[in-house]
């Protein structure tokens, strides 16, 4: 794989760079948020290692940027910083992964071939539901005349219950899709997530609550 690492830390990213060279990658480094930017647009990457605490433009900004221009290149953060506000955010930002320093090298490759698995995709498939149309490019959903953008846990939550459209989609189903197992997320935060998209999705509305159980799609 080609893999961009972007860390500022000159030993961190030496000892990354040996590591995924051993591997088999071809691996570029960027030391600071700028640099990241200017590399990750020009050139493709099947993987982006991303700290958090970079000089100049910060990683959550690197990311951000990056979807916001339509660069869905699967992108993992690495950082020290652990805190669960930390993680939503750079996940709700368009990341696809959150690994918390240290790590376990076989962990980091293991996490890497999942989301180079995943995608980008080059034509991705749009889903729909009636006249709801959710565009897996450029993480838009539209109704009619209306686009919304949606963030990463927006898209996720979207993608499974469309994917499930007409079948009750259960509570505990959303928060993996959206957080990952095993993750400490609340049932009030799925439901601040759903609000959300039944606004963005508008009237009629489609996402309908099973009570007790979960959501679901149905007219």
């Amino acid at each position: 794989m080609r893999v961009l690492v972007v860390e500022d830390k000159p030993r961190m990213a030496n000892l990354l760079s040996r590591a995924l060279h051993r591997e088999g990658h071809t691996v570029m480094v960027a030391n600071d948020g700028k640099v990241a930017l200017d590399i990750g647009r020009s050139t493709a990457y099947d993987v982006i290692l991303l700290d958090v605490m970079l000089p100049g433009v910060d990683g959550f900004t690197v990311i951000k940027t990056l979807r916001d221009e339509k660069c869905f290149t699967p992108t993992i953060i690495l950082s020290a910083r652990d805190a669960i506000s930390d993680i939503v955010r750079a996940l709700d930002l368009g990341a696809d992964d959150y690994l918390t320093k240290p790590f376990a090298l076989n962990n980091l490759l293991a996490r890497m071939r999942a989301v180079a698995r995943r995608g980008p995709s080059d034509a991705p498939v749009e889903l729909r539901f009636e006249d709801l149309v959710l565009d897996p490019g450029t993480h838009e959903l539209r109704r009619g005349g209306n686009v919304s953008s949606l963030t990463r846990t927006e898209f996720a939550l979207m993608e499974v219950l469309l994917r499930r459209a007409g079948k009750i989609v259960p509570r505990d189903a959303l928060i993996e899709a959206g957080w990952g197992l095993d993750s400490e997320v609340s049932e009030g935060t799925l439901y601040v997530f759903i609000r959300s998209l039944r606004t963005k999705i508008g009237e009629p509305q489609l996402l309908h609550t099973e009570r007790g159980v979960g959501y679901t799609l149905r007219s």
